[in-house]
């Protein structure tokens, strides 16, 4: 289409002119067929991942991570959504915000809940983040999942210690100095809440807005340090730190599996969310952007992470180590050894699901988002 100009149409080029659009539109398309662009949270820009379905397809595929989902979806709405053909996001993005914003598309139902089939129980089709809020449409795929709410070396912190104090043992003041925090933003904004004795996912009073300004400020400034996963599990081990505040199986997982088994994602007993719950849990949903030249290999790439080979690869992907709904097919669950299972809390991942509530929309998250970073700054 690049090319050919509506005056060039007008001043008689005729049918060779009018063919052109059409040329080019194919062009793009047949192009196209190549090429997958990915923005996703990290493990899915993985080579171990990416190299045997480029070499399947001889495509070329770029992914692109980011650690925060609003960041990601800010994206296609500033006019991204021409460049990317998969995106993946925690759970509530898909079914309400991505899909009433047109950003992404449905997929084939008939083709993939098939798939959903031979998922873990919870994943039973129709499973909720999947679905449109009328249950019609099928709106993206399931893979990785865990809960997320802090991390102890349970040789300073027992875990029933933890367990049962919960989020409190934050706010205790002989902790000062003790802990880190994990940079992600909107984890920081869920966990400030709870530590206030806050469900994050409601709509706040300005009392409770009060609290949590309270509460940031003390808690940014009783932090030993801040930083990324790598940092926190290094000063885990070397016994900087005892705990750090927002973190899981996603963080810990490679600590643990390189050796450090004394390290451990905990979820509260209890806590201030619905139903008393005590912790946070994340599920990954990855969905077609709604690229009016989607390429083919998008919907291609969502079955191919369904292989229990494939499946195995992205749970123990580079960076992080987490369990994955695949892992309710037997062909895949074999494919774990005694010491992966060990890595990501096998051994307790049902019951901490069952005690924590799954991520959600923060209504008046951006005002939270300030009042922390004017928190965070006050560090110096």
């Amino acid at each position: 289409m690049a090319g050919i100009s509506r005056r060039s149409v007008l001043q008689g080029m005729g049918a060779l002119a009018a063919a052109g659009p059409m040329l080019g539109i194919n062009k793009a398309f047949a192009a196209r067929e190549k090429e997958l662009n990915i923005l996703c949270w990290e493990g899915y820009n993985s080579a171990q991942v990416l190299d045997p379905f480029r070499q399947m397809k001889g495509a070329t595929v770029k992914a692109e991570s980011l650690t925060n989902d609003p960041t990601m979806i800010n994206r296609l709405r500033a006019g991204e959504i021409n460049t990317w053909d998969l995106i993946n996001v925690n759970n509530p993005w898909a079914r309400k915000v991505m899909l009433p914003e047109k950003l992404i598309k449905p997929l084939p139902r008939a083709e993939f809940e098939p798939f959903f089939d031979k998922m873990l129980p919870m994943f039973k089709p129709p499973y909720k983040w999947a679905m449109s809020t009328d249950g019609k449409e099928l709106i993206g795929s399931c893979q990785r999942f865990g809960p997320y709410s802090f991390v102890v070396n349970t040789d300073k912190v027992s875990r029933k210690t933890a367990e049962g104090e919960g989020w409190n043992i934050f706010n205790e003041p002989s902790m000062a100095g003790k802990y880190g925090i994990l940079e992600s933003d909107d984890w920081n904004v869920f966990n400030i809440f709870v530590l206030a004795g806050i469900d994050p996912f409601k709509t706040h009073t300005p009392d409770e807005m009060a609290k949590f300004e309270e509460t940031a400020k003390r808690i940014f400034k009783g932090a030993k340090l801040i930083g990324d996963i790598a940092s926190m599990n290094q000063a885990l081990i070397s016994g900087e730190i005892d705990l750090h505040l927002t973190g899981g199986t996603y963080s810990v997982s490679p600590a643990r599996a390189d050796g450090h088994p004394n390290l451990r994602g905990i979820t509260p007993l209890k806590g201030p969310m619905q139903g008393g719950k005590g912790g946070i849990s994340w599920i990954e949903v990855t969905s077609t952007v709604n690229n009016p030249n989607l390429s083919p290999l998008a919907i291609e790439f969502l079955k191919y992470v369904q292989d229990p080979k494939v499946a195995h690869t992205v749970a123990f992907a580079e960076g992080t180590f987490n369990p994955v709904a695949q892992m309710g097919n037997k062909a895949c669950f074999d494919l774990f050894t005694k010491e992966e299972l060990d890595a990501i809390q096998w051994d307790s991942l049902e019951e901490e699901m069952a005690r924590s509530v799954e991520y959600d929309i923060v209504p008046d998250y951006d005002k939270a988002l300030d009042i922390m970073n004017a928190a965070k700054r006050l560090r110096g």
